[in-house]
């Protein structure tokens, strides 16, 4: 069964949601939405939100892997996510 994308109106605003205080967050996620706003399920916006409901210091440890979901967050949806927020840059032209 095909899962339902995010619809524009949902993307924009979880796109104004995501916004973080840290720079470093706001780079994870803005690669996140430049690779993957175009085909972002509902399912993964869930746990997207569910990850920027983490403070700030707490999402840069799970986005730079000092540690991993725990509890109620260390479920598939959001474990998948947050691998697409690994998710290295590609290399640029030369590399």
């Amino acid at each position: 069964m095909a899962e339902t994308l995010l619809d524009e109106r949902s993307l924009s605003k979880l796109r104004w949601r995501c916004r973080r205080g840290l720079l470093e967050n706001d780079l994870f996620i803005e690669r996140f939405f430049d690779r993957y706003a175009a085909g972002l399920t509902v399912r993964q916006a869930g746990a997207l939100g569910e990850l920027m409901d983490l403070a700030d210091n707490d999402l840069l440890d799970l986005l730079l892997a000092r540690r991993e979901p725990a509890g109620e967050l260390d479920r598939p949806d959001v474990n998948e996510v947050l691998g697409m927020l690994r998710k290295p840059a590609s290399p640029g032209p030369g590399h």
